[in-house]
């Protein structure tokens, strides 16, 4: 027989599912409770403090407890194969842990959570993540450090501000993150391009750019690239550090998943720098949580105060509450367990996604292989677009990305998809990619067919 209090607790969830209970609404109180189901008090306080934990009620003093949300039953959810959300797997994010850490985080920084906190970034969260960064083979102190509202604002003020050598136009790979190149296009930023493959770039081309553009500074993502999935080895990146300072180059190094390679050999351009050109991004966002909003900026130290200037006319400082919980979540050891958590998770789906894609994919496409990370990426075949793949696909609730938005306009490829792991379900995987092999096969026949009627006709006779 059940607890009186999960009675409560399933009366409670069947009113919200069936909508006689929705946001806002207050619920009956413990002593009328109490009396309905012939209880204790402690009895209905206990399913309530249950609700709350399931953050499906909340209280306020000395007024009651009331619905948060509706109630989204788990068997509501649709069957759509999502390939297309690049944000961390919701099942493996650490809610129940970080809502301790937000709640000491209020407890221990309640006069920096009403105030203006510093600058830079709270001092002991930039102390938790120099200790972090050490597993990444990034070796550094506090005070170079900043703290920044995601990897995306430091990114945008980096396009915006001047550099030290004085030189004016930026280099990135081809393709590259979607919002590097949103920033370069609002900001009407000159820029430059080199081609990225699965077996890399060409580092000639790459010192011919150097040497003979004026390059403000080179941006890259060293490790499971967006959309790509490559990895450089240490001695390309050995060499593009070595380029960089011969040329007077910065690097900006978004390491957005490092956290996430299985190579323990594997460095980041950073640990190759000792001329202090490169400037490395570590955000919080894919690994973590999104909706924190934090990441980490390591800049040579004759650009921080200029930094900060930036900053301060964008946002003065990022928040403060987010960094009291985080710094705590490094500390106490939450975020090491997390990150071996989803290390093995994000590894186990890019190998069905791989072992999927060689079994089923036509012959004629092509795609990337990374190790683990978020992304792979698929070439389709010449007469097959990526546009018309992903809008067919759409039709059977199949989400994948058309790539092509993540190339400037002189190097935009028409036939490259990308498809992300991070919140597909495993056993979604391949039946995913076998109705994007159907969806293939189909649009070529019809390409096919269609050239055949047209090669045959009477004015060719």
């Amino acid at each position: 027989m059940s607890s009186k209090y999960n009675v409560i607790m399933e009366e409670i969830k069947s009113r919200l599912e069936v909508g006689t209970l929705v946001a806002g609404n207050k619920l009956p109180s413990i002593r009328q409770l109490s009396e309905q189901f012939s209880c204790s008090k402690n009895t209905v306080i206990k399913a309530y403090e249950e609700l709350e934990k399931e953050h499906l009620i909340y209280s306020v003093p000395k007024s009651g407890y009331f619905v948060v949300n509706e109630f989204q039953n788990a068997s509501d959810k649709n069957d759509a194969i999502d390939f297309l959300s690049a944000g961390p797997d919701k099942n493996a994010l650490p809610y129940v842990d970080f809502q301790h850490c937000m709640n000491q985080a209020i407890e221990q920084y309640k006069e920096e959570l009403f105030t203006y906190s510093e600058q830079q970034g709270l001092y002991p969260l930039r102390v938790q993540i120099v200790k972090y960064l050490q597993n990444l083979q990034v070796f550094t102190q506090p005070e170079r450090l900043v703290v920044v509202s995601g990897s995306q604002q430091a990114l945008n003020l980096l396009v915006s501000m001047p550099f030290p050598n004085g030189k004016n136009n930026i280099l990135m790979e081809q393709p590259t993150y979607f919002g590097f190149i949103e920033s370069i296009n609002l900001q009407q930023a000159n820029t430059f391009g080199i081609e990225l493959t699965m077996e890399g770039i060409d580092l000639n081309h790459l010192e011919y750019m150097f040497r003979n553009n004026d390059i403000k500074f080179f941006y890259i993502i060293p490790r499971f690239h967006n959309p790509l999935g490559h990895c450089y080895t240490n001695r390309e990146k050995k060499k593009i550090v070595e380029l960089a300072h011969k040329y007077d180059v910065y690097i900006v190094e978004d390491d957005f998943l490092g956290d996430l390679d299985p190579n323990t050999k594997s460095d980041p351009l950073f640990s190759f720098d000792t001329s202090g050109r490169v400037i490395y991004i570590k955000s919080f966002s894919k690994i973590f949580l999104p909706g924190l909003r934090i990441a980490t900026v390591v800049l040579p130290t004759l650009m921080i105060t200029h930094f900060l200037r930036y900053k301060f006319s964008s946002d003065f400082n990022s928040s403060a509450l987010s960094q009291g919980a985080l710094e705590i979540y490094l500390k106490n050891g939450m975020f090491h367990s997390h990150l071996k958590k989803i290390k093995e998770l994000y590894q186990t789906k890019m190998r069905i996604l791989q072992d999927a894609c060689e079994l089923l994919l036509p012959a004629n496409t092509h795609f990337s292989k990374p190790t683990s990370g978020f992304y792979l990426t698929i070439s389709l075949p010449k007469n097959v677009t990526a546009k018309r793949v992903a809008h067919m696909l759409t039709d059977q609730q199949i989400y994948v990305d058309d790539a092509s938005r993540m190339f400037l306009p002189e190097y935009k490829k028409d036939n490259l998809l990308r498809l992300s792991v991070s919140q597909v379900n495993e056993s979604q995987i391949k039946p995913g990619v076998k109705h994007l092999a159907q969806c293939i096969t189909l649009i070529e026949s019809r390409k096919i067919h269609t050239q055949s009627k047209f090669f045959n006709s009477d004015q060719f006779i």
